[in-house]
């Protein structure tokens, strides 16, 4: 695996460059009665400015690309715990591997082959608590996934338009997630958000199911002109082709909405 090229950390020797020759101006008193240490503030103030734009926290290493050839897998398990790391899936268009993308500096996913069956782990504890880079990956997508995301504060979006999936479950804390429906599903798909956006995306053609749990604090937004409610919490997904297999996903969350666009 190769690192990504990125810019190096030039904020931090900027703020130390400046703290350092306003304290050595205070140790020749041509700083009269100004206190240099009052800004220390400002670190925290470059610190924030660091992660947004460089990605981690020291800005060496916003991410690192890995991939992993299929080999004679038929069936894959992806779980993600990614704590406050955003996670963005998509479908692999290269053929021959069966996940590749970006993970943390110095770090791999872990992977288990039983058979043709691959367990495949990614864990916010196993990567350096200083890097903030996005997790983005792409899946093969000619054998069936089953997908576990969760996140305490990160986003979350799944585009599984082009995968086969077997079933999903995503949750996060304080953080959205985007969903585009898979063609297929075997099993269940099921998001949930203790506070946040919940947002469902059917592509044109695609025939799904969607159930939403609403609560006092937890509402749903349609478009009329691609879902017709046929019950309560039950959504159906407009103008589906004929062969469309149906697709059962199920919304929930305690504070926020959902979307069905």
């Amino acid at each position: 695996m190769q690192a990504r090229q990125s810019r190096g950390p030039w904020l931090w020797p900027l703020a130390l460059a400046i703290v350092g020759v306003l304290l050595l101006l205070d140790n020749f008193l041509l700083l009269g009665d100004f206190n240099p240490t009052l800004l220390w503030p400002l670190l925290l103030v470059i610190a924030g400015a660091q992660v947004l734009l460089q990605g981690d926290l020291l800005g060496t290493q916003a991410g690192k690309t890995f991939g992993v050839t299929r080999g004679s897998v038929e069936a894959a398990a992806l779980e993600i715990s990614a704590g406050e790391i955003d996670v963005n899936l998509r479908a692999l268009r290269r053929e021959g591997r069966l996940i590749a993308g970006q993970f943390a500096a110095d770090s791999r996913p872990q992977m288990q082959v039983q058979d043709t069956q691959a367990f495949i782990r990614m864990n916010r504890a196993a990567t350096p608590w200083i890097s903030f880079a996005d997790w983005e990956m792409g899946l093969a997508n000619d054998l069936p996934w089953q997908i576990y995301v969760t996140t305490h504060l990160g986003q979350v979006v799944l585009d599984l338009s082009e995968i086969i999936v077997q079933d999903v479950v995503a949750g996060t804390g304080f953080g959205d997630i985007r969903l585009t429906s898979p063609y297929e599903a075997l099993g269940t798909i099921q998001l949930r958000s203790t506070l946040g956006t919940l947002q469902v995306i059917v592509p044109q053609g695609y025939r799904a199911r969607i159930t939403v749990r609403k609560t006092t604090f937890f509402g749903v937004h349609a478009d009329p002109a691609r879902y017709a409610q046929v019950e309560p919490d039950i959504y159906l997904a407009e103008d589906a082709d004929d062969d469309a297999p149906l697709v059962d996903i199920q919304l929930s969350g305690t504070f926020g909405d959902a979307y069905l666009a």
